[in-house]
């Protein structure tokens, strides 16, 4: 697998989201306190930008504009899309799809990540 060093394990605090690019395609990392994880930056659901989402105390990453939430770990569904209220009715045609994640290690003090 090749991995591309990304930045210092230190710009990246704990609680900490941040968009960077690896090999020209946009990706989230996500910093816990049991890791750190990358993952695909747009939400499942509709495609929306997760790097303005947050972070929960579960350590699960919530989408900003219908909460769907996501285990940046392995990039499970924890819960599907569930606001504004109605948006239930879209969710008949937009399943429960997981989030793409990418494999992540620290070499040296520093974030490498792999892309399939």
């Amino acid at each position: 697998m090749d991995y591309e060093t990304i930045l210092p394990l230190e710009e990246l605090p704990v609680g900490g989201l941040r968009r960077v690019t690896v090999k020209g395609r946009p990706v989230l990392l996500v910093r816990r306190e049991d890791g750190v994880f990358a993952t695909a930056v747009r939400c499942p659901h509709m495609g929306l930008p997760l790097d303005k989402g947050e972070l929960t105390p579960e350590g699960e990453l919530r989408c900003k504009f219908h909460h769907a939430r996501f285990d940046p770990k392995d990039g499970h569904v924890c819960l599907w899309a569930n606001f504004p209220p109605g948006i239930q009715l879209m969710n008949v045609l937009r399943k429960p799809r997981p989030l793409e994640t990418y494999p992540v290690r620290i070499e040296d003090g520093h974030i490498q990540v792999a892309l399939s």
